[in-house]
């Protein structure tokens, strides 16, 4: 990917971050914003219904999908509501269809698998970045990543990214880049932010805004 770095703005962004936790992460107040958002419990959740061979029981995974966007904070209430509506009167078919994309994103095709459930999605107008991008921030959070319309545009905007551009619309083209570009940012950052990208884009965002 094209993309160039602003490294300067990087470095600032972290001199902001340690000026005010000299800790990092390990800071009490970086750990009160984990455990308000149940980082952990919800990661938990999802290494112990998502791995592979539970989607052996695609009935079951599509139900603890709808717990798991129902529990996210990462998800907004609008949208948790919608989803919820919009999952009891999904069809056998339209379930099984979403199940298959999920699998296919976590363990296999992963352009194929998001493409699927955007396209279940879209017939409910719920194609919505946090919806498709939540379930792989938790279950590999060291590489995949959130795809939060505000958080996005801040850091393409914030770092100056010339090489694509954000859209509304999901696509599997835009969240390849994305993911690309947060794990380059990440592999030019300071040891102590070498964290999952849920908390280093969190730094990003925060420091931005100071």
């Amino acid at each position: 990917m094209a993309v160039q770095v602003n490294v300067e703005k990087l470095k600032h962004a972290e001199q902001i971050f340690f000026n005010l936790y000299p800790d990092g992460f390990e800071s009490e107040e970086m750990k009160a914003i984990a455990k308000k958002h149940k980082v952990e419990k919800m990661r938990q959740f999802v290494e112990e219904h998502f791995y592979e061979k539970a989607f052996e029981k695609s009935d079951q995974i599509f139900e603890d999908y709808v717990k798991l966007i129902a529990r996210s904070s990462l998800v907004s209430v609008f949208e948790k509501a919608k989803f919820r509506d919009a999952a009891k009167v999904m069809s056998a078919t339209e379930k099984e269809m979403m199940v298959n994309g999920m699998k296919a994103f976590l363990y296999g095709d992963q352009a194929a698998g998001f493409e699927m459930q955007i396209e279940v999605l879209e017939r409910y107008k719920l194609a919505k970045w946090p919806i498709l991008t939540v379930l792989g921030l938790y279950q590999f959070p060291a590489v995949e990543v959130l795809v939060k319309p505000t958080t996005v545009k801040g850091i393409l905007k914030y770092f100056e990214v010339t090489g694509f551009q954000y859209t509304s619309k999901p696509t599997y083209a835009f969240y390849n880049q994305y993911r690309e570009l947060i794990n380059d940012i990440k592999a030019q950052a300071h040891p102590m932010l070498m964290v999952d990208n849920a908390d280093f884009c969190g730094f990003l965002m925060m420091t931005m805004t100071l």
